[in-house]
């Protein structure tokens, strides 16, 4: 099954998980890039307001079509309790181009329901879902949780 890990981060810790699904599934990855500066305190005030606020934001063109691939494995940190604005405006832009997806999403502490709100914009029931904490991924407790994710995917 051709697979595709497709991710934002704005500060790395999502990057660090994409890669290491991108890297026991041996499949492609790509970073959405958002056209808005969210680097510093500004940017993350910001943020914060755009995904409590649901807003879309501007993103540079995917190199990689999410139609060629069977399963879009998709990547967020988790802003404000909700998914991120750069994801938002993925997840809208694609779905209808999506045959199967995966979430994953990385937050700092409280529960959210990001995975349940993307699984709602996909109009997708996901395949797996994994959701860490940021002290899981910076003390590489992550790492089994992964492999378990992409078991589960490959089975």
């Amino acid at each position: 099954m051709k697979q595709l890990v497709v991710y934002y981060s704005r500060t790395g810790t999502t990057r660090r998980v994409a890669q290491a699904i991108a890297e026991v599934l041996k499949c492609d990855v790509e970073e959405i890039r958002d056209l808005k500066n969210r680097a510093g305190v500004l940017g993350w005030l910001s943020s914060g307001m755009d995904a409590t606020l649901k807003r879309l934001t501007k993103i540079e063109k995917p190199e990689k079509p999410p139609e060629l691939y069977e399963l879009v494995i998709i990547g967020t940190p988790v802003w404000n309790s909700t998914l991120s604005t750069p994801i938002r405006t993925y997840i809208v832009a694609y779905r209808d181009r999506f045959k199967q997806v995966a979430f994953f999403c990385t937050q700092y502490g409280s529960k959210s329901d990001v995975l349940k709100e993307m699984e709602a914009l996909c109009g997708r029931k996901p395949v797996a879902t994994l959701m860490l904490r940021r002290r899981q991924v910076e003390t590489g407790e992550y790492a089994d949780l992964v492999k378990q994710f992409c078991a589960y995917i490959t089975r």
